[in-house]
């Protein structure tokens, strides 16, 4: 402070004309330090420097104190006043409160910033599991208390939270300690005074608890004091934010050049220079060498003359130069352009307290280190932080390195950086130490919150089915989309697989190799028949209805392709429409046969004439008509609510069917029924004509044909409703494709096989053979 009023005394771009005078209190105790601040703010006591002053007066600016308590006790003294009182290490948020402290102004950041700098800090670093310990004043309670909300905000949970005095019970601190033995977390927030935290630490030493990683306020995270304790070694590897270090040009040689008789009534200069050069100032008749006072410390190393870690010293330097800024403003004001009534100036040599404090609200200037000193509404300054690592301590010595910086006047995101400098944790280790009530939960898992604990414990349980989450630690899972399902980890959302009865699958090969077959089968019959079309055997199966089946078989064994591929609107239609018309197609012509058989062996009868009435044309006739019923029932289904291709994502929910809908059911059913009415038509009349002589058994043939067909179809119904997916499209293939290969096994296979293999048999006297034996 004093060479900072030097430097400005010194200076004439500051208070020209004028100088700064200073009266400093070494008060110890909060009796001693009001009635200074009574006797500041009366003007009873005259200043120590008579020589620009006329007379006693009460002062204008107040700096200090170092703690809040203290600061709080007199601030609300002399803020009645409007006395100005600058503090450069009173960080309790309390005294932002302009209602109770008027007057009060700080060039050290309130603990509100330093609170919500430590809350980001452990949320860094993941620990969401802490211990909160304070000491038992306004500083501390309402320091912890800003920190405790902050940290809520932040996701971080306090496991316990303790307070004590270094001048409590000893019964306080020893449930501080038990508190901390017996609970989970590793991380202790402490926000005290280095007396707190010395006892705190020696304690825990000799308990032997160690393992914990502390973070500090800075009220005590570099004070070198701690070093002396016995349980400093607990506290190396700390973390703390504390103001930024500067550098003040000529402050190392003004203290250099510092002698006890500038202050001969200062025990502090008497202890440290006895100390420093072990001799004795005093006039006592001990052994050791007396002092001179002229001994110089310009070459002596010591903590008072390091000026490299100057961070509260550079407050105290701010605090002095607001000051002057503030009356350097008052007494330059020019007249009608002052900022009180009327444009007025104060009078420069009779100025009021209250006018400083106007100018000391508003003042706004740069050091000469480019550090910006300003106020806000409440009196704080701009709050920026730099972390600090405890590393070591050597020979008394704590040795800190800058891990990081934290600024308030930067967005959210951007307040708090790492520098990438390797910190030293808790107990000397280079790991960082893990403080959580429960594990992360991994992506594909939830937080489900443990009954009667805070929000950091929890279980972590797996997505139900049909939903993901994609981040760590997610409270909530999220479903996919229709067209989605989870992987196997729950953690992304993957197209579900589409199913289909393809060509490239083992299944569709088997089936399209069975369709070609019969259809190529089908056809080498038909060459079979052509070539022997005058044989007997042709001639007496009715040749044109034979080749009018055999073209509708093929055409069934065809139809049967279209079922298998990815379903489209075409190939919906297409392939139930097909498949209705000509199997139609194909029972009409076998129905035929049949009752040309019935009329061929009723026509032998004497007298009857029977084949007149089912010849060739009514055949033809016959079979058209049972055709275009079969057409019309298409053409309505097409036309009212026609099959459309659809997806099932009902059936399996990691997968989607794709697959024909039937639009109407109703038209499904009446195609199949159709096919069915005349299977069972035909397959009575075969069945009526079964005792027909075994060489002309066509209608014996028939009737296995149709016993195959009715069968396959009966069963298809109940394997249609149940089978799943594509197995749905394959039991209908397999039901077209069982009922046609019958229809060609038992029809025209044994007629192959005599035409080829036994041609004697295909005359027309063995076929007509056995007809003596028939009784009429």
């Amino acid at each position: 402070m004093i060479f900072a009023i030097e430097e400005i005394n010194q200076n004439p771009a500051i208070l020209p004309n004028h100088t700064l005078g200073y009266k400093i209190y070494n008060s110890c105790g909060m009796t001693n330090i009001i009635k200074a601040a009574i006797e500041l703010a009366s003007g009873h006591r005259e200043v120590i420097d008579e020589r620009n002053c006329t007379k006693a007066d009460a002062a204008l600016v107040v700096l200090g104190h170092s703690g809040s308590a203290p600061t709080m006790g007199f601030a609300r003294v002399i803020g009645r006043f409007q006395i100005p009182v600058i503090s450069h290490f009173a960080t309790c948020e309390c005294l932002s409160n302009r209602e109770e402290f008027p007057s009060f102004f700080r060039t050290i950041p309130s603990d509100l910033h330093q609170s919500r700098a430590l809350a980001k800090l452990v949320r860094h670093f993941g620990w969401t599991w802490v211990g909160a310990i304070s000491n038992k004043n306004d500083y501390g309670i309402n320091g912890i208390t800003s920190f405790i909300q902050a940290a809520q905000e932040e996701g971080v949970c306090i496991e316990y939270y303790q307070a004590f005095e270094q001048t409590g019970p000893l019964s306080e601190l020893r449930r501080v300690v038990e508190t901390v033995k017996h609970s989970t977390s590793k991380v202790i927030v402490a926000f005290m005074s280095h007396r707190e935290v010395k006892v705190l630490a020696a304690e825990l030493h000799r308990q032997n608890i160690t393992g914990l990683q502390f973070v500090g306020s800075d009220a005590w995270i570099t004070d070198h004091s701690l070093t002396d304790s016995e349980g400093h070694s607990i506290l190396v590897g700390s973390l703390g934010f504390v103001v930024s270090r500067a550098r003040i040009p000529g402050l190392e040689e003004h203290l250099r050049r510092l002698r006890p008789s500038q202050f001969p009534d200062s025990r502090f200069v008497r202890d440290f220079w006895e100390e420093t050069f072990d001799c004795s100032l005093g006039n006592d008749t001990n052994t050791q060498r007396k002092c001179s006072g002229l001994e110089s410390l310009q070459n002596v190393e010591t903590y008072f003359t390091d000026v490299s870690e100057l961070r509260f010293t550079n407050n105290v330097y701010k605090s002095v130069y607001a000051a002057a800024h503030s009356l350097h403003n008052l007494v330059t004001c020019e007249g009608k352009m002052g900022p009180f009534s009327n444009g007025s100036c104060a009078d420069t040599k009779h100025f009021e307290p209250w006018q400083v404090l106007h100018y000391l609200q508003n003042i706004n200037f740069t050091t000469t280190q480019g550090e910006r000193v300003t106020f806000d509404q409440n009196g704080d300054s701009p709050a920026r932080y730099e972390l600090i690592n405890l590393q070591r301590v050597t020979s008394g010595t704590a040795h800190v390195s800058t891990v990081g910086v934290f600024d308030a006047t930067l967005p959210g995101e951007r307040q708090f950086v790492m520098n990438g400098v390797k910190i030293v944790w808790g107990g000397g280790s280079y790991t960082v130490p893990v403080s959580v009530c429960s594990e992360s939960c991994p992506p594909g898992k939830r937080k489900a919150l443990q009954k009667g604990k805070p929000v950091c414990c929890y279980d972590c349980v797996p997505c139900a089915e049909g939903e993901i989450s994609k981040i760590k630690d997610s409270v909530d899972c999220f479903k996919c989309p229709i067209d989605y399902w989870p992987n196997t980890r729950g953690d992304t959302c993957i197209l579900k697989e589409i199913e289909f009865l393809s060509y490239a699958e083992f299944m569709g090969i088997i089936l399209t190799f069975l369709c070609l077959l019969g259809a190529v089968l089908t056809v080498v019959i038909a060459l079979v028949f052509y070539h022997f079309r005058e044989s007997p055997i042709v001639r007496a199966n009715n040749s044109e209805l034979s080749f009018l089946l055999l073209f509708s078989l093929t055409l069934c064994f065809l139809c049967s392709l279209t079922f298998i591929g990815r379903p489209s609107e075409w190939s919906c239609m297409l392939r139930h429409t097909a498949f209705g018309i000509t199997f139609v197609l194909c029972i009409s012509c076998v129905l035929g046969k049949t009752i040309v058989v019935l009329m061929a062996f009723r026509a032998t009868l004497p007298g009857r004439n029977m084949m007149k009435w089912f010849g060739p044309a009514q055949q033809r006739l016959s079979v058209l008509a049972f055709t275009l019923i079969q057409v019309v029932i298409c053409i309505l289904w097409l036309t009212i609510n026609p099959p459309f291709p659809f997806k099932n994502m009902n059936h399996y929910k990691e997968k989607i069917i794709l697959e024909c809908a039937l639009g109407s059911a109703v038209g499904f059913w009446a195609v199949l029924g159709y096919i069915g009415l005349l299977a069972i038509l035909c397959f009575v009349l075969a069945f009526l004509a079964r005792k027909l002589p075994d060489n002309f058994n066509e209608a014996k043939f028939i009737t296995f044909s149709m016993l195959i067909f009715c069968a396959v179809w009966i069963t298809f119904i109940p394997a249609y409703v149940s089978s799943p997916g594509k197995f749905t499209v394959a039991v209908e293939i397999f039901a077209i494709l069982a009922s046609s290969y019958g229809l060609i096994f038992c029809i025209f296979i044994p007629k192959c096989y005599v035409i080829l293999l036994r041609p004697e048999q295909n005359t027309k006297k063995h076929m007509m053979g056995k007809t003596k034996d028939i009784q009429y």
